[in-house]
C-alpha cells in the first residue's frame, strides 16, 4: 500500500468519517487533526522519510506504543493529553481496519492499549461573594465596558462552553418576554438557556450599539476589530479581571482561571439553591447524568448544611434527651402499626 492510499484513508477519515457520519464538531476535529499531525511527523521521524512517503505498513503497534512514550518523556504532556491522543488513536485505527482488512491485526493491537489511571481534576469554583467582588471591580469607563460586564454575566448565568459563548449569535437570543438563549454545544446538539433580566438589559444594549443589530448571523460578542471574539479572546478577558482575585484566596496556589470555572460556579450554585440535578444536567448540556452529579461533591456550603443538621444534640442542655417529634403523630404510629 503506497504513501497516497495512506492520504486518502487520511482524508476520507476527516471528510467522511468524523465530518458526516459522527457529526462532530470543528473543535472536535481539531482535536482528531492535532493528534494524527504528531503521530505521523513522530512516524516520519522515525522511519527517516518525509510524512509524503510515510505507508499505511509504517503505522504499526511498536510505533504506537513510541509515540505514546515520546509524549509523556519528551513532550512532558500530562496523562490526561496522553490519554486523549491515544482514544483519538483508537477511533482512526478502528476506522483504519474498517477500510483495509489487513490492518485488522495492527487495529486490534492498537486498540487493546489501555488508558492510564489519572486523578481526576480538582473541579474549582467562585463563591457567591467572588462573583460579587468580580463583576464589582469591573471598570465603569472605557469602550468595551458594556462587553466585558455582558460576557461575563452571560458566562454565570448560563454556565455555557467558552466555544459555545463564541459561537453565540444575534438570531440565537430572544431577549422579549422570557428572554433565553439557544446554545450549539458538543454533538452538534442544541439547547435552550433562560436568561436574567439583567443579563438580557445588558445584551440588549449590547447590541443596540452593534453595528450589525439587524443581522441574525452576525456574533453577539465583538472583538477590537468588529470581528466574532474567538475563544482565545474570550480567555484573555477572563483572565485579565480574574487572576488578582484567584491569588488572593487563601491556601489555593495562583494560577490562571479559564472562563470554563463559571460553568462549574454556575453549576454549583443552581444545586445550593436546591434546582434538581436533572434541571442543571440539561441547563449544561450534559450527556450523562453522572458528569453533573459530581458537582454535588464539590459543594462545601451544603456539606456543612447537612453537617449541622444532623449535628447530635449537646446533652448537658435541659430536657434532654428530647422525646421524638414523631412519637406524637398519632396517625404515623397508627400507621406503623397496620403494617
Amino acid at each position: 500500500m503506497s504513501a497516497e492510499y495512506l492520504g486518502r484513508i487520511i482524508y476520507s477519515f476527516f471528510l467522511d468519517y468524523l465530518t458526516v457520519q459522527k457529526g462532530l464538531r470543528p473543535a472536535s476535529i481539531r482535536s482528531y487533526r492535532d493528534t494524527l499531525r504528531l503521530f505521523l511527523k513522530f512516524a516520519a521521524s522515525d522511519t527517516h522519510r518525509k510524512v509524503t512517503r510515510l505507508a499505511l505498513q509504517d503505522l504499526t503497534f511498536e510505533r504506537v506504543k513510541a509515540f505514546l512514550q515520546y509524549l509523556e518523556g519528551d513532550r512532558k504532556n500530562h496523562i490526561r493529553t496522553r490519554n486523549q491522543r491515544l482514544a483519538a488513536l483508537h477511533t482512526f485505527f478502528e476506522y483504519v481496519a474498517r477500510k483495509i482488512p489487513e490492518m485488522l491485526s495492527v487495529s486490534e493491537q492498537v486498540a487493546a492499549i489501555p488508558m492510564k489511571r489519572v486523578h481526576s481534576p480538582e473541579t474549582t469554583f467562585l463563591e457567591r461573594e467572588e462573583i460579587a467582588s468580580l463583576l464589582a471591580q469591573l471598570p465603569t469607563e472605557g469602550r468595551f465596558v458594556l462587553r466585558e460586564r455582558a460576557l461575563f454575566m452571560f458566562l454565570y448565568n448560563t454556565g455555557a462552553r467558552v466555544q459555545e459563548v463564541a459561537d453565540v449569535r444575534i438570531g440565537d437570543l430572544d431577549l422579549n418576554g422570557s428572554p433565553r438563549v439557544r446554545l450549539h454545544g458538543k454533538g452538534d446538539k442544541w439547547r435552550t438557556c433562560p436568561l436574567w433580566t439583567e443579563t438580557a438589559n445588558l445584551l440588549k444594549t449590547l447590541l443596540q450599539q452593534s453595528p450589525v443589530t439587524n443581522v441574525p448571523g452576525s456574533a453577539v460578542f465583538l472583538s477590537q476589530n468588529g470581528t466574532p471574539l474567538t475563544r482565545f479572546g474570550i480567555y484573555k478577558i477572563v483572565r485579565r479581571y480574574t487572576d488578582g482575585l484567584w491569588q488572593r484566596r487563601k491556601g489555593t496556589n495562583p494560577h490562571h482561571l479559564s472562563p470554563h470555572i463559571f460553568r462549574h460556579t454556575a453549576a454549583v450554585h443552581l444545586l445550593e439553591s436546591g434546582v434538581d440535578v436533572n434541571v442543571i444536567r440539561s441547563w449544561l448540556g450534559h450527556v450523562s447524568l453522572e458528569t453533573t452529579n459530581r458537582y454535588a461533591e464539590i459543594t462545601t456550603r451544603m456539606k456543612e448544611e447537612a453537617l449541622r443538621a444532623c449535628e447530635p444534640t449537646n446533652a448537658s442542655l435541659p430536657g434532654y434527651p428530647r422525646k421524638p417529634v414523631w412519637r406524637d403523630d398519632e396517625t404515623l404510629l397508627a400507621w406503623l402499626d397496620s403494617l
